[in-house]
């Protein structure tokens, strides 16, 4: 057929786009498929131990045994979707138990309220027996405070040497990390110092290895210069300690304003991870820090605050193809019972009845922050208290259960019809859509919410090419 265009003008205007297009893809490689932990718990590093999370899932499982002993009672704490449908009574309840003990598939289809209580208990318990905590950072910012140098030292070398014991006997959580003191006029030097202090005993203690996945966290950062500064300070320390290069990584906290946007009204995040050197590999929400800075009362510093949600929609906007991850923050009313045992004395009934509301409110509250945070698209949070952990893992877990079977059809058609668009039921798929439900399945084995096996049965996708990460990948396969 007869064109008009000349290929030489055709040339010249495509001409620049090649290297627009490296450019672009350096800036936006997408997301790894690499897993990313589904919260982060914070401890003071005065008490950290080898053991710490251990210990921290069976006080988990204590507050679990005590407080919602079974499924029933744990999801209407919660709030699990049709948890008021449930029996109240215990007869009732154990038949529902034997139903789903002999086959948890037929009692999805007949009782699916019942079923997602009890496939989410059963997970959350197993959860925490396996692998109670998937991310620990030793705090020594707000959770340690400020202390005599010389202790802060020997702090910063016991934790060391701690890390490289939990690193023999294996009792690491697959993720882990040290938050130090923010690169502030009063603060930088001391924070440098904790962070050589710290990688050096560890590096001595270890005979030079580094746990997986380890990362510094830099809390408060307000300007460019903070990141470039850590950046060079590590560099430094892999050169002198003979650590690979770029092993060393760190990770941003957002916690003010300034760190939105700066004087001139523009995005400072891009500019921040920009100084970074690539060593950035995830941005955390400070929520209480943040609300702080804009002077919102304390009664309403929350999670679901409409400033918050600006800050981290900006988060979104700033990072996402980048590869960087983000989480959110914390809740800070925490599941603790306000009376306590005291010198053999027993509770009262009413003592026992309060204990046991304000820990489920306590639940219930955290369990609406995540989900709120999970339908915003952020998969990682802050957990500051043992009897978080059950909440963390039910909503993460229900809400990749809830969406499974949609998702499931979708992804399943979608491959078959090698990403010609579809529609199911109500919605229309196309391409690009393809990726988001993958990612879908890839976040929810890798939190535990789902097996491969399950994500196979349901999609027909296999493990292989789940872990190819691409849905580009998996349809060229496929149609070679």
């Amino acid at each position: 057929m007869k064109t008009s265009l000349p290929q030489s003008a055709s040339r010249a205007a495509m001409g620049t786009l090649d290297e627009a297009y490296a450019s672009f893809a350096r800036r936006y490689p997408g997301e790894t498929g690499r897993r990313q932990p589904v919260h982060t718990v914070y401890g003071g590093a005065h008490l950290f131990q080898a053991g710490t999370t251990r210990r921290l899932g069976d006080l988990a499982l204590a507050t679990l045994g005590e407080y919602a002993p079974d499924a029933i009672t744990f999801a209407r704490a919660v709030g699990l979707t049709g948890a008021g449908m449930l029996p109240a009574s215990a007869s009732k309840a154990a038949t529902l138990q034997r139903r789903f003990v002999a086959s948890p598939e037929k009692l999805r289809g007949e009782n699916r309220a019942a079923w997602l209580a009890y496939t989410v208990y059963a997970r959350v318990l197993e959860k925490l027996q396996r692998e109670p905590v998937e991310d620990f950072r030793i705090d020594f910012e707000d959770g340690y405070g400020n202390r005599p140098d010389a202790e802060e030292d020997q702090h910063a070398k016991l934790a060391a040497e701690e890390v490289a014991r939990g690193m023999s006997e294996r009792s690491l959580p697959p993720f882990i990390g040290i938050r130090i003191k923010p690169f502030s006029s009063e603060l930088r030097e001391r924070s440098v110092r904790t962070l050589d202090l710290f990688v050096s005993a560890l590096c001595g203690a270890s005979r030079g290895r580094l746990p997986e996945n380890f990362v510094v966290t830099l809390p408060k950062v307000v300007i460019p210069e903070q990141p470039a500064a850590l950046a060079s300070v590590l560099e430094a320390l892999e050169t002198t300690l003979d650590i690979e290069k770029g092993l060393l990584r760190f990770e941003i906290m957002i916690e003010t304003t300034q760190a939105i946007l700066n004087g001139r009204g523009e995005s400072s995040l891009p500019r921040l991870l920009d100084a970074s050197a690539g060593r950035c590999i995830a941005a955390h929400f400070g929520t209480y820090d943040y609300t702080a800075s804009c002077s919102i009362t304390a009664a309403y510093q929350t999670m679901t605050h409409p400033a918050c949600d600006f800050a981290k929609h900006m988060m979104q906007v700033a990072f996402a193809g980048t590869g960087i991850w983000i989480s959110d923050g914390a809740t800070n009313i925490l599941p603790a019972p306000p009376h306590r045992v005291e010198q053999g004395k027993r509770l009262t009934r009413a003592q026992r009845r309060e204990n046991r509301d304000a820990v489920h409110r306590a639940w219930r509250l955290h369990y609406e922050h995540i989900q709120h945070s999970l339908v915003s698209a952020y998969y990682q949070g802050w957990d500051l208290h043992p009897a978080q952990l059950p909440t963390r893992y039910a909503a993460v877990y229900s809400f990749f259960l809830e969406g499974l079977d949609s998702a499931a059809t979708r992804l399943r058609n979608f491959v078959d019809k090698a990403a010609k668009a579809t529609l199911v039921g109500d919605v229309f798929d196309d391409a690009a859509t393809g990726q988001g439900l993958l990612n879908y399945f890839l976040r929810a084995i890798n939190c535990g919410a789902i097996s491969e096996a399950e994500a196979e049965r349901l999609t027909g996708v296999t493990p292989e090419e789940l872990h190819l990460g691409s849905f580009l990948k998996i349809l060229n396969n496929r149609t070679k």
